[in-house]
Parts: structure tokens; C-alpha cells; sequence
């Protein structure tokens, strides 16, 4: 997921609609800025119409074509998407969730159209973001993207939204910077842990505003904070979002602040022709400029780990889509405040009190960091996290001591196959097998706005709650 820009489009759309009512030579300016993709390549055989609400697709492309190249991190120009974020507006026009979905999620990718108008066979099992490639073209595959996110969901996506690395750049330095805080210094090695060296500096820990380039490494970076896991970058990604769009309302509807913005964000984005002037453009802003951020709501797609992708959790991810298709929130109360009947997700286990040390009994690279991770969201204690003396292991192994079988039994939960065995030690201990890898991983919870970070005594940002 390297360029992180989604919701932030759903503001500068509002923004544009502001700007051109100040001054008609503003529309023709954003007008003549505006690219769309071929409405071609989309599948016919779709979802039915949306009745309530409506669903937008917004892509980040990690393109090094034109001016995105100068940004670095890959090689080649086949445009790619590490970011996907699908935004379902409810029908009331105040309220959206935006659910992410991974980059390595294994999905079947139905039949797309390539440059020479012929059409690929349908693949399965495959991670998410081949989809934008297919065809390898600099710009990528938004309609194979839209048309992959609609047999997931079984949701008609009504317009697909892509922003380039460019585009991140400039949205970022047009609003003077979005505010971050660092748990610890961050290297060139750890944006690009291939280069075998630590590198220059470029960021040292503490709170701190980045734009531009730097924002771009920020949301970038992979290895160096966090678990090192995808699923990790979303999160942080997700709140400098959020912290972008509080910059943005915060210095108001000043034209002189605002045109940089809304031109930076035109000339970035490619979208369906649904939006291909600034006429189209304006009527959507118009639908947009009532979603509050405190109404709008940031998940992931459920998931496990399924060795070094991901898996979607059923019958979760099912129900989620079942809800946004019947314009439900996600607590069942839709958009008007009404209740309706519909079946819940299992509630997340909740590990309050429960504290345990943590082993990797296989061969897979930080397979214990990544389920500490997830452990800790759920409230439960890491007292440590280790490889173990054994790296053989099939089963997780769950191995509890006087007093604390119930707490094992609250974690066998989490680890779905775990074997559980008592020991005369005091304490838990978590021994992570191959099977936890690949199928029974635990779920990840949503992912929460604005969290606080979860860190050492030392980290400056403990207290602090940025993005």
C-alpha cells in the first residue's frame, strides 16, 4: 500500500464545488484537469442498481510514470494499487463507512479487458492488487479493480476514484502539512528493507508535520514501525487520513487555500466517466459536502494471515457486505437512526486482564510480531515475544498453569485449533504452528479512528494521538 489517498478525494470533491462557485474560470481550470478511464473495460455482468446509498471505489496508484517517478520505491512503469479503500455513502447523505481492503487479500478476479480489447480468463486465489495490473499499463486497470470489488461484494460500485503519488504529494504540502508522531527513528532501510543497508536518517522519532515527500515515506513505510505487516500500514494510514481531512476543514473555505488544493487533487485523480467533467464532479461534491469525519467510519475487510497473505473471514465479511447493501451501519441502526433487524458479526474476543508470552514455533518470519499485534488490539497483555526452541511445530499450543484455564480458553478462542495443555509453570504461554498461519490466524478487530499508540515506556507518542 504505497500511496495512501482515498477518503481525502471525498473532501477535495466538496472543496471543488466551493471553488467554482467563487470563480467560473476556476471550474474551466479544474475541468480541463479532469482524466477518466474507459467505461469499456467494465464487466456487464454486474450487481443490480443501488436502491440506498451509494458506492465509490477509491484506488491509489503507485504509477512512475510522468511526474510520479521522481518519487521513487519500485521499478518499471506498470501502474499498480497498494491502496483500496470502498466508501459506501448512506442514503441520508451525512454518514459513510470506508472499508479497506489489503493488498495480499486472495480473491478471484473475474474476467478484465486488456489494451488491445480482448479479455482475460478469470483467475482465482490470487492477491487483490493484480488486478489493477492487468494489461500492464503505466495508468493500470481501475474497471478490472471495480470489477473484482464488485464480485467480492456483490455491490455495484457506482464511481471509481484513482490519485496518483503526485497527486498525494501536492494534496499534502497544499494544506501545509499533516501532523504525525514517530515511536522511534525511521531509516532509508526501512522504507526499502532490499537495500541491505540502515541508510540516512529520515525521520527521527517525535511528533512532527510532513508533506510532500516525506508524507509520501511516511505512509510508505513498512518495516520500520509497527509489526511490518501490511495490516499495520493501514491503520497508520487510515488515521493520517483522517488527520488530512481535520487540516483541511480546519482552515476553512478560503479560496486562496483551497484552489491549490482542489487543482492538485483534479490533475491527480483518474476516474470513471460517471465524473469526467466538472459539471458530473460538482453534482457528486454536492452529495458528499454533508459527511462529517465523526460520521464516517474506518474498517478493514475482516481478515486472517494465511501464511504471507491474507484470508477474508467468513461468514464477517458476508455480513458486512450484506449490511452496506441494505444501507445498514454497522451496529444495525441505519442512517435515519432506525432500528433493523440483522445478524451480527461475533463480537471480538476481549483479552482485558489476560497476560501471556508469545513464541513462533515456525519457520515463517514474523509470524509472532504480527499475531502480538493483534493480540494487544484486543486488549490482551504480550509480556514477551520470541522464537521458539522448536521451529516444527503443526498446532498452536497453548500451555496454561494452575489458575489459568479459563484465560486459556478465552485465547483458544482467538487461535481457532489451538491444542491446550496444562503445565505446572504459573502463567500462559503461546507457542504459534503453521497451522495458525494458514488457517487460523486470528481476525483482525476494526481498525479504530485516531487510537492512541500501544508502545514502550519510552515512545513520545504514547500519549499522543496524531493522524
Amino acid at each position: 500500500m504505497r500511496s495512501p489517498v482515498p477518503v481525502v478525494v471525498l473532501v477535495v470533491a466538496s472543496l471543488i464545488a466551493v471553488l467554482a462557485a467563487v470563480a467560473g474560470w476556476t471550474y474551466l481550470r479544474l475541468n480541463a484537469s479532469i482524466n477518466t478511464f474507459g467505461a469499456e473495460g467494465v464487466d456487464d455482468d454486474r450487481p443490480a442498481a443501488n436502491v440506498a446509498g451509494q458506492n465509490i471505489l477509491v484506488l491509489g496508484s503507485d504509477s512512475r510514470s510522468g511526474d510520479n517517478s521522481r518519487l521513487g520505491g519500485g521499478r518499471g512503469d506498470v501502474g499498480r494499487s497498494d491502496t483500496a479503500l470502498l466508501v459506501h455513502v448512506y442514503r441520508d447523505g451525512k454518514h459513510a463507512v470506508a472499508v479497506s481492503i489489503p493488498r495480499d487479500t486472495l480473491v478471484d478476479i473475474p474476467r478484465c479487458r486488456l489494451p488491445n480489447g480482448t479479455w482475460t480468463v478469470p483467475q482465482t486465489n490470487v492477491m487483490f492488487n493484480a488486478a489493477f495490473a492487468v494489461g500492464a499499463t503505466a495508468k493500470g486497470n481501475p474497471a478490472c479493480t471495480q470489477n473484482t470489488v464488485e464480485k467480492l461484494t456483490g455491490l455495484r460500485v457506482d464511481h471509481t476514484i484513482v490519485v496518483d503519488f503526485e497527486g498525494f504529494s501536492k494534496i499534502t504540502k497544499a494544506v501545509g502539512g499533516v501532523p504525525v508522531c514517530l515511536p522511534k527513528n525511521v531509516y532509508q532501510g526501512d522504507l526499502n528493507p532490499n537495500r541491505g543497508a540502515r541508510g540516512r536518517l529520515l525521520f527521527a522519532k517525535g511528533p512532527q508535520t510532513v508533506s510532500g515527500q516525506k508524507a509520501l515515506d511516511y505512509v510508505r513505510i513498512r518495516h520500520g514501525i509497527g509489526d511490518g505487516s501490511d495490516i499495520g500500514r493501514i491503520k497508520r494510514q487510515q488515521a493520517f487520513i483522517s488527520g488530512l481531512i481535520k487540516k483541511v476543514r480546519a482552515q476553512g473555505l478560503d479560496p486562496a487555500t483551497l484552489l491549490p488544493l482542489a487543482e492538485a487533487a483534479a490533475a491527480s485523480m483518474t476516474v470513471d466517466p460517471g465524473l469526467g467533467s466538472a459539471d458530473k464532479l460538482l453534482s457528486f461534491a454536492l452529495a458528499m459536502k454533508d459527511i462529517d469525519l465523526h460520521n464516517t467510519k474506518f474498517i478493514t475487510l475482516p481478515w486472517r494471515y494465511q501464511g504471507a497473505r491474507i484470508a477474508i473471514v467468513q461468514p464477517e465479511a458476508d455480513l458486512l457486505w450484506a449490511a452496506l447493501k441494505a444501507d445498514r451501519t454497522l451496529d444495525g441502526i441505519d442512517a435515519s437512526g432506525k432500528a433493523k433487524p440483522t445478524s451480527k458479526p461475533t463480537p471480538p474476543v476481549s483479552g482485558t486482564g489476560i497476560s501471556l508470552a508469545l513464541y513462533n514455533g515456525t519457520t515463517i518470519t514474523g509470524l509472532a510480531a504480527r499475531a502480538a499485534t493483534e493480540l494487544k488490539a484486543s486488549g490482551f497483555t504480550v509480556t514477551a515475544v520470541g522464537t521458539a526452541a522448536s521451529q516444527h511445530y503443526t498446532s498452536t499450543m497453548i500451555r496454561y498453569g494452575p489458575a489459568a484455564r479459563e484465560q486459556a480458553q478465552t485465547l483458544a478462542r482467538v487461535f481457532r485449533g489451538a491444542k491446550l495443555q496444562p503445565v505446572t509453570a504459573a502463567g500462559i504461554t503461546v507457542i504459534l504452528g503453521t497451522t495458525y498461519a494458514s488457517t487460523a490466524g486470528p481476525t483482525a478487530p476494526p481498525a479504530t479512528l485516531n487510537g492512541k499508540a500501544r508502545s514502550a515506556d519510552d515512545d513520545p507518542c504514547s500519549n499522543l494521538s496524531y493522524g
